[in-house]
């Protein structure tokens, strides 16, 4: 499984000129108290934490080196917050996109791991083992989550081709895009890391998606996250 934290784009993938590429630095959002306590956030608005609002400052010093041509985001409160320290570093607007939005849960949002598991045990158990078809009630499913999100950072890529694209997102969205990078199926248990404001890169070309470095959180000093582990 690769972990490798790349800081660079030079180098990477001779095969695969990056000038036909183009090039996506993912990021997940700052944590949130939610986070901490393994509380379904879906499509909830829900603010960062004292941690998440530091972990999106440290994001935005460390982005300032970076060569980004755009900035966008979910238009989610958490997602915004964090884009808004790097766009600013960056010198960038941001572009609020909502098919870049978190999984909607249904009547799991709002509630914990625990109760998911007390109050719906059948519901709760397909959930965790990915049932690609499963959706709580008034949410979506998962196959219906994963192609809506690819999707949407594919047309965002597809309109900035050969541009360097930040995108500040989810952690669903980005299980998503390793999936789709790393041609693993939606019911292989996760093994990687979604860490909140960790670098994740990745390539867009013809061919798809490529990933380069993931989980990227050596400027979090650890302040990183990952309770969906």
């Amino acid at each position: 499984m690769p972990t490798a934290l790349t800081t660079t784009w030079s180098g990477v993938f001779e095969a695969m000129p990056l000038d036909s590429s183009t090039r996506v630095l993912a990021i997940r959002h700052g944590e949130t108290a939610w986070n901490r306590d393994k509380r379904i956030q879906g499509q909830l608005d829900v603010p960062l934490n004292e941690t998440g609002r530091a972990q999106a400052q440290r994001l935005g010093e460390v982005l300032a080196g970076e060569s980004v041509d755009v900035v966008y985001s979910s238009d989610l409160g958490r997602a915004r917050e964090t884009a808004a320290a790097a766009a600013a570093a960056l010198g960038h607007p941001v572009h609020l996109d909502p098919g870049l939005r978190e999984r909607s849960f249904g009547v799991f949002q709002g509630q914990t791991w625990q109760e998911i598991a007390e109050r719906w045990p059948d519901h709760s158990e397909r959930w965790r083992r990915r049932d690609p078809d499963f959706g709580a009630e008034g949410g979506e499913t998962l196959q219906e989550f994963y192609a809506r999100s690819v999707s949407a950072v594919e047309r965002v890529l597809q309109r900035h081709a050969g541009q360097t694209v930040l995108i500040v997102t989810h952690g669903g969205v980005l299980d998503c895009l390793y999936r789709a990078a790393t041609r693993l199926p939606l019911q292989a248990p996760r093994t990687w890391t979604l860490g909140n404001a960790a670098i994740n890169r990745l390539l867009f070309s013809d061919a798809g998606f490529t990933l380069v470095g993931w989980n990227d959180d050596a400027h979090l000093g650890g302040l990183g996250l990952d309770e969906l582990a």
